[in-house]
């Protein structure tokens, strides 16, 4: 097998108020990134500003931006600078009235190799995504870049081995998740700690059954005031092809955390464990269902 390889760096952090001092925090992380020679980057999901979902608030929408704008300008130009595969997560600003939660990948040459629009959509006490996303019509495929075929997803998609599935079987050499999840300070420890252990588990399920590295990159922090607020858990990672924790972040710290992925142990994963060779693609159709009635 051929050995190929991509050096991955996460930047977890905390957000700033504004769009332009984030930018610019993450400028500098890039550059670190780079001189460590990273040569994929991902960053958190909605990193440009606080996360503004956590409350249903008309003037939000104005922190929205198209696509190509002032941030793809700007990540464009990083990303050619410091010769990075860049995966940004922006509120885009489609049409009036029509917003998604965006990922965008640049390329090393600055060019925008691809796009994906989130497609699971959560409305939870904390999470009103669904005030402001409309779900993704992209549909779940890899972007190609001149290291590899990237699998991006974001938070709520994560949950799903439906998304992470059809990533695989299209030909993603890697599932990227750019996240933004947290705690309620109300809950218990005990409880924290469950869904903790519930993230990480079900992404490294993910990465088990197709046969995949895995990594995930989640804010880090308080956001939000009283009863409106949210403690992000931070703990991003990556994880290799049987699941295995390769490297871990804390829960309230920034940092870049980098590892190499070694692309060929899919192959050699998939021939131990052939879930894809085994599928029963024959038996299938009632998963197209809401349930299946009893």
């Amino acid at each position: 097998m051929t050995s190929r390889t991509i050096n991955l760096a996460l930047i977890q952090s905390q957000c700033f108020d504004n769009a332009d001092e984030n930018r610019q925090y993450i400028k500098t992380q890039l550059k670190q990134a780079a001189a460590n020679n990273a040569e994929l980057v991902l960053l958190q999901e909605l990193h440009n500003t606080p996360y503004f979902c956590i409350e249903e608030k008309p003037s939000n929408f104005d922190l929205a931006e198209t696509i190509p704008g002032e941030s793809t300008e700007f990540f464009s130009a990083l990303a050619k600078e410091l010769s990075l595969v860049i995966v940004c997560s922006l509120f885009e600003k489609r049409s009036a009235g029509l917003y998604h939660n965006t990922a965008v990948v640049f390329d090393k040459d600055g060019s925008i190799a691809g796009k994906y629009r989130k497609m699971h959509i959560p409305d939870d006490p904390g999470f009103y995504e669904k005030y402001y996303f409309t779900p993704g019509d992209l549909g779940f495929s890899p972007i190609q870049t001149s290291i590899g075929k990237l699998g991006v997803l974001i938070c709520w998609d994560q949950w799903f081995p439906e998304a992470a599935r059809l990533m695989a079987l299209a030909g993603a050499e890697i599932l990227l998740y750019p996240t933004a999840i947290g705690w309620d300070p109300n809950d218990s420890e005990q409880e924290q700690q469950r869904q903790l252990d519930a993230w990480t588990t079900i992404q490294r399920s993910h990465a088990i059954a197709n046969g995949l590295a895995v990594a995930s990159c989640n804010r880090c922090g308080d956001e939000g005031n009283g009863e409106l607020s949210t403690r992000f858990w931070g703990n991003s990672f990556i994880c290799g092809p049987q699941g295995e924790m390769l490297t871990q972040a804390a829960s309230n710290t920034n940092e870049i955390l980098q590892y190499t992925i070694e692309l060929e142990k899919t192959e050699s994963v998939r021939r131990i464990w052939p879930y894809l060779r085994d599928r029963r693609i024959d038996a299938y159709q009632d998963l197209n269902k809401r349930l299946i009635d009893q």
